[in-house]
């Protein structure tokens, strides 16, 4: 979610579309989290009326922020998908390949929005919508990893494994680049993953 991806269309009366405000959430979680990010700053954010924003979304931050955690997992499984039809090294390759565009492209600024949410601490009392649907869109990813590393041959119980491995070394991987402004932790832990990958496919 670079900044440039908050440039998207506006509605057919020209006002800021629904996605537009998403998308620039989506970007404005992935770089200050969800706690120090206003639903005001999301809206100026995606240069969008903050009464437009309320108009897609009424119920508030929360309500835009899991808009925005559905949109980051979608997008995402999007490209699993497509590059898993090759198989399982050549989606993580490409799993790998989206975060390095995203810290390199933001200048290490931006991360996961999902993560992001994900480690926000929650009220005592309740589940928040972002960070159920947070749950849900690791859920969605880890699945697509692990059926592809099942159909390439992995028992069940390993693939579920290394799928797991995978979208949690690769989100730590990820705040680590952004702490040292490099991306040698995405280098060092990709040939880490591919070799799992590799082992898990020919046992």
């Amino acid at each position: 979610m670079a900044r440039g991806d908050v440039q998207v269309a506006k509605s057919s009366n020209g006002a800021p579309s629904r996605e537009r405000i998403v998308v620039g959430a989506a970007d404005m979680i992935s770089r200050r989290g969800l706690s120090a990010t206003s639903i005001r700053d999301m809206a100026k954010h995606a240069q969008a009326p903050l009464g437009s924003t309320y108009h897609y979304f009424p119920e508030g931050k929360q309500q835009l922020a899991t808009a925005a955690v559905r949109y980051t997992g979608e997008r995402i499984a999007r490209s699993l998908r497509k590059e898993l039809a090759a198989g399982p090294a050549a989606g993580l390759r490409a799993f790998l390949d989206l975060w390095r565009g995203i810290v390199v492209g933001t200048d290490f600024h931006a991360g996961c929005p999902v993560l992001a949410v994900a480690i926000e601490e929650p009220p005592a009392d309740e589940l928040p919508p972002a960070l159920a649907a947070a749950a849900e869109v690791f859920d969605q990813w880890e699945g697509l990893l692990a059926d592809s590393l099942r159909e390439h041959g992995a028992d069940a119980e390993q693939a579920a494994q290394v799928a797991t491995l995978v979208v949690a070394a690769v989100e730590g991987t990820v705040a680590l680049c952004r702490a040292k402004r490099s991306t040698e932790p995405l280098d060092r832990v990709a040939v880490q993953l591919q070799a799992l990958i590799d082992a898990a496919i020919k046992s």
